[in-house]
C-alpha cells in the first residue's frame, strides 16, 4: 500500500480540494441535502472548525481549522465521502481495485490538500473558495451561488468571519 506523505500538524488551518471521480457530474449540488447532512454528523463526531467552503456540481473546496491536538483531516473526509456515498446510492465506474475494495468509484481516491501558514494565505485561501463557481461560469457574482459559507456568514451576521473577511 502506498505511504502518501501528508503533513501532520495538529490544529493547523487547511485547504482542500475534494473531487467527484466524474469531471462534469452534478451529483454534489443535485444531491445537496444528503452531503450537507454527511457533513453534520461527520462534524459532531469529530469537529471542524469550516472557515469556508463551497460545493460545485462535481468537487469541493474547503478551508478547515482543526481543534488543537486533532491532525485528521483524512478520517473527516472518508467519513463524509462514504456517508455520502451510502446515502446518496450512487456509483461510478469501478476497476477491479475499487470493486475488491468495496468502493463506489463515486469519488476521485485522494484529495489534495494544503496547510494555511499565515492569515494571508487564509485569506487567499477563502477567497479562492468563494469566488470558484464565478471561474466557472455557474454564476455572475460570488453571492448568487447557494451552495457556499458565504451566506452562512451573511445570516447570522458575523463581522469578524474569515468568510466576510476574504470577500470585503
Amino acid at each position: 500500500m502506498p505511504n502518501y506523505r501528508r503533513l501532520r500538524v495538529p490544529g493547523a488551518t487547511w485547504f482542500f480540494t475534494v473531487n467527484l471521480a466524474e469531471r462534469g457530474g452534478t451529483a454534489l449540488t443535485d444531491r445537496i441535502d444528503l452531503l450537507r447532512e454527511a457533513y453534520r454528523v461527520t462534524a459532531a463526531e469529530q469537529p471542524i472548525r469550516c472557515e469556508a467552503m463551497v460545493v460545485l456540481p462535481d468537487h469541493i473546496h474547503a478551508v478547515w481549522t482543526l481543534p488543537p491536538g486533532d491532525a485528521d483531516f483524512s478520517r473527516r473526509w472518508q467519513k463524509i465521502k462514504g456517508r455520502f456515498t451510502h446515502a446518496s446510492g450512487l456509483r461510478g465506474a469501478q476497476s477491479p481495485s475499487m470493486a475488491e475494495k468495496r468502493e463506489a468509484g463515486l469519488w476521485q481516491r485522494r484529495f489534495w490538500e494544503h496547510m494555511i501558514r499565515d492569515p494571508d494565505e487564509e485569506r487567499r485561501a477563502i477567497a479562492y473558495c468563494l469566488s470558484d463557481p464565478v471561474r466557472h461560469g455557474l454564476v455572475a457574482q460570488v453571492e448568487d451561488w447557494p451552495f457556499s459559507t458565504l451566506h452562512r456568514d451573511l445570516r447570522t451576521k458575523v463581522g469578524e468571519s474569515p468568510t466576510l473577511r476574504a470577500v470585503a
